[in-house]
């Protein structure tokens, strides 16, 4: 296993939250996760300095640095109707990254999303299908993977979807503090994904960290990353239900035209694995086998919250 030095921008979410928490149990690791206050990517002089700066310090502890970019403009609705925003942190703030990771000669891990896809298949989309994204925060995601893997740095990009945790704003604490609030819950019953545990992906981003750190690979330079398996919205929030210990039938099956919001959502977002696992990758687990786990772990803080 490679002594890592591993920098996170956009790492006070729930993905830097748990890559320090797989690190801080490694022997000599070493994380460091600015949240936007601490390094705008938007800056890009400021991130050229702070890449710098990084992969001296990992030069000097003997550790083998990578970056993982986990800093995205993540308001779906709001991207909407702030689309320069958006696109200031999704697509140029990816560029700027990029490019510091060439001229510092870092390797580059680049989070993005299922949303860079039109969500109108019938089959888990492969890394190598067409995108086309219909909503703000998805083009200005896919804009930033195109600046990442034409930066000339040594980049990769994975791909992910319906990711939460115990830390930041998901669905799943979105849907534990309103079954405290109401008696019953209406859930979309007609978008299809994958609920991806934060710490599973934390891990296979760690995996692939390691491998890309020793240069090892691997040659796809797009890969996906979701826990197994896929689900709708309602029948995820009866799991969340059931696995809290509360009655699954207070959750109620809806349609997405019941509750119009603007940014168009993905009927069908599942992404495939069989890139991740043909270039060596450890395969995700199921996303309900995931799920319990992250009652396992993390039960008495979700039930805090």
């Amino acid at each position: 296993m490679s002594r890592l030095a591993v920098l996170v921008p956009g790492g006070r979410g729930q993905l830097g939250s748990e890559l320090a928490r797989i690190l801080a149990a490694r022997t000599g690791a070493l994380v460091h996760r600015p949240g936007s206050g601490e390094l705008d990517v938007t800056d890009a002089e400021e991130v050229a300095d702070a890449l710098g700066s990084f992969a001296e310090t990992a030069k000097d502890a003997e550790l083998r640095p990578v970056v993982i970019n986990a800093a995205a403009y993540t308001a779906v609705d709001a991207a909407e109707s702030d689309p320069d925003r958006a696109a200031r942190i999704n697509a140029e703030g990816a560029a700027s990254l990029a490019k510091a990771c060439r001229s510092s000669g870092l390797p580059l891990v680049h989070v993005s999303t299922d949303y860079v896809f039109p969500g109108d298949g019938a089959r888990p989309y492969e890394p190598t299908d067409p995108t086309g994204p219909r909503s703000v925060y998805g083009r200005t995601k896919l804009e930033g993977e195109r600046a990442v893997l034409e930066s000339g740095a040594r980049a990769w990009v994975v791909r992910t979807a319906w990711v939460y945790g115990a830390s930041g704003k998901n669905f799943l604490k979105t849907m534990i503090r309103l079954s405290g609030e109401r008696d019953t819950l209406s859930v979309v019953d007609d978008q299809i994904g994958s609920p991806t545990w934060a710490a599973d992906l934390a891990s296979g981003l760690l995996e692939l960290a390691e491998r890309v750190a020793e240069r090892r690979g691997p040659e796809q330079k797009v890969l996906h990353c979701t826990n197994s398996g896929q689900v709708t919205w309602y029948e995820f929030a009866r799991a969340i239900f059931a696995e809290f210990g509360l009655d699954e039938n207070r959750v109620h099956p809806c349609t997405t035209a019941d509750f119009p919001l603007p940014a168009h959502r993905p009927a069908y977002s599942v992404l495939s694995d069989v890139a991740w696992r043909e270039a060596g990758l450890t395969p995700m687990r199921t996303w309900r086998e995931a799920l319990a786990a992250a009652f396992e772990k993390d039960g008495e803080t979700l039930r805090t919250r």
